[in-house]
């Protein structure tokens, strides 16, 4: 059974998905054909959760030996393997089983400032209709109940944004030379650079340039009727008696690039009295954060 030698681990919205996009291109390096395995966060087939997406870790993981051994069949000579779980960053589980079945693993994580973070995850999960609070204040206002009540992982905002909580346990169970840190800021102005530095970091050529498209970005619907009819099973659900097949999937493309071009828009920017005040409930585990990575952090504790 191949498995991977190295890991990237997250944090959720920080860039990971452009990240991933660069590490497949280059030809010394084998990512895994499912961008998100989650493999390691699960022992056992993952549960049904209470709330909203609470089927995707059932729907989504990987969990048994043999179907996670297939993701890595074609590997052919290349000397960096790796899959991209952003879970993994939060999950004890996953630390402890990457730690007893590849100790030499290298980990690599892509962190973003926390509050701009939390927004970006509050509005991605709104764009994907999972998210059921209409404003971000009144999401965070939940977190409490929802943690309380075991709600899918992807929608405590605020509370996946503790970094420094997070990679400790790394910290705890890998050598400090086995660990790579990246920042969003980073990644999104020297580009180049981080690249370099995680090539030779995996031990592979740091000539190679990948191309760097913006990948996975947060868009809202203008109307959310169109939105779920480009990209849910309504119309096929309403129609797929009427219509023939063909005809139905042209339907569908057309609704999909309408929905692309006129529907999804950025989401409004987050308010800089709000961001400062969710900083503020960060402070303390960005500071234990820094001297954690050996970073200065005291961008991230300013105002935006």
């Amino acid at each position: 059974m191949r498995l991977p030698n190295f890991f990237l681990i997250g944090a959720p919205k920080a860039g990971t998905t452009a990240l991933h996009s660069c590490l497949t291109q280059h030809p010394d390096v084998f990512m895994s054909r499912v961008k998100e395995p989650l493999y390691f966060a699960f022992p056992e087939e993952p549960p049904v959760l209470p709330g909203p997406g609470g089927t995707y870790w059932r729907r989504a993981a990987i969990w048994r030996p043999r179907d996670y051994a297939r993701l890595f069949a074609g590997v052919r000579g290349e000397s960096a393997v790796g899959e991209a779980s952003p879970l993994y960053i939060r999950s004890s589980v996953a630390a402890h089983r990457i730690r007893r079945n590849i100790p030499g693993s290298r980990v690599v994580a892509l962190l973003r400032q926390p509050a701009e973070r939390a927004y970006s995850s509050y509005m991605f999960m709104r764009q994907h209709g999972i998210e059921p609070e209409p404003t971000f204040a009144r999401a965070l206002e939940d977190e409490e109940r929802r943690l309380g009540a075991g709600w899918f992982s992807g929608l405590f905002h605020r509370t996946n944004g503790l970094y420094h909580a997070q990679l400790s346990t790394w910290y705890d169970l890998f050598p400090r030379e086995q660990i790579r840190v990246y920042f969003h800021e980073e990644w999104r102005e020297t580009p180049g650079e981080v690249l370099r530095d995680l090539f030779r970091f995996l031990q592979v050529d740091e000539r190679f340039e990948p191309s760097n498209p913006v990948r996975n970005p947060t868009l809202l619907p203008r109307s959310r009727r169109l939105h779920a009819l480009a990209t849910g099973p309504d119309l096929a659900r309403g129609l797929g008696t009427a219509l023939p097949r063909p005809a139905l999937k042209a339907l569908q493309g057309a609704l999909g690039r309408l929905d692309s071009r006129f529907n999804l828009v950025p989401p409004p920017p987050l308010d800089p009295d709000f961001r400062a005040a969710l900083t503020a409930y960060y402070r303390d585990d960005i500071l234990k954060l820094q001297d954690l990575v050996d970073h200065d952090l005291s961008h991230w504790l300013e105002a935006a």
